[in-house]
C-alpha cells in the first residue's frame, strides 16, 4: 500500500486517530480533514482544518486540497460523523442532526472525491455504519436511522460504481473502547467491545487493493458484544 493517498475525514477522534496512526504504519500517505483543529498537530500528515463537511461546497474544496498537495487520491475513509441519545418523543431536532453529521457529510466527501478515485487504478470508499442500526434499541432512532442511511448509500454508491475500479462498502461496529464510552457506561465491561486499532484493521483492509473483490458490503465488527 506505500505511496497510495488515503483521505480521512473525522481523523482527530478517537476511531479517527486510530486509522490515522494504521496508515501511516502501512505506508500510506494521509491527509485528515476536520472540523476543529487538532491539539497537536501532527507534522507526517496533511492537515486541512475548520471544514463543515455538510456543506458540499466545502467538501469539495476540502478534497481538491489533498489532489493539489498529493498528485492523487487512492481511498476516502468517511469516519467523520456524530452520536445523540433521544427518544423519538424527545429532542425534535435530533434527527435532522444526525442525517446531518452521518448521512450528509458521508454523501459530500464521496461525491467530492468520485473523480479523483476513479482515476485512482484501485480507488476505495469505506463508511462508518453502525450495528446497532441493524435493530434499534431504546433512545436510538435518531442515530439509527442516520446509520440506516450511511448503509443504504454505501449499498447504492457501490452498485453505481460497479463499471469503475472504485468499491465501496462499510464497517458495522458495535460499542467502540473510547474513553468517552467508559465514562458514559462504567458498569459495562469493556474488553467485550472493539478496540480502535482493531476495527481500523478492517477499515484499512477494505482500503486496501487486496479488498478489490469486496463492494457493497456491510462488515460487522462487534467485539464480543
Amino acid at each position: 500500500m506505500s505511496q497510495r493517498v488515503v483521505a480521512i475525514t473525522g481523523g482527530y477522534g478517537a476511531l479517527g486517530r486510530a486509522v490515522v496512526e494504521a496508515a501511516q504504519a502501512r505506508g500510506l500517505s494521509v491527509a485528515v480533514i476536520g472540523r476543529t483543529p487538532p491539539r497537536a498537530p501532527n507534522p507526517d500528515v496533511f492537515e486541512i482544518n475548520g471544514v463543515d463537511l455538510t456543506d458540499p461546497a466545502q467538501a469539495k474544496t476540502a478534497i481538491e486540497s489533498v489532489v493539489a498537495h498529493f498528485g492523487r487520491l487512492d481511498a476516502l475513509l468517511n469516519i467523520a460523523g456524530g452520536f445523540v441519545w433521544s427518544p423519538v418523543e424527545g429532542d425534535g431536532d435530533a434527527f435532522d442532526r444526525m442525517h446531518a453529521l452521518n448521512v450528509k457529510t458521508t454523501l459530500n466527501a464521496s461525491r467530492a472525491a468520485l473523480l479523483h478515485l476513479k482515476a485512482s487504478p484501485e480507488g476505495r470508499i469505506v463508511n462508518i455504519g453502525a450495528n446497532g442500526a441493524i435493530k434499534a434499541g431504546h433512545g436510538m432512532g435518531a442515530y439509527a436511522a442516520s446509520k440506516a442511511g450511511v448503509h443504504r448509500l454505501t449499498e447504492a454508491l457501490a452498485e453505481e460504481l460497479k463499471s469503475t475500479p472504485v468499491t465501496v462498502n462499510a464497517v458495522l461496529p458495535s460499542i467502540i473502547d473510547t474513553a468517552a464510552n467508559r465514562a458514559d457506561m462504567p458498569d459495562a465491561d469493556p474488553s467485550k467491545w472493539v478496540a480502535p486499532a482493531d476495527l481500523a484493521a478492517v477499515i484499512l483492509f477494505l482500503a486496501s487493493p487486496e479488498a478489490r473483490a469486496v463492494t457493497g458490503a456491510l462488515i460487522p465488527v462487534t467485539g464480543r458484544v
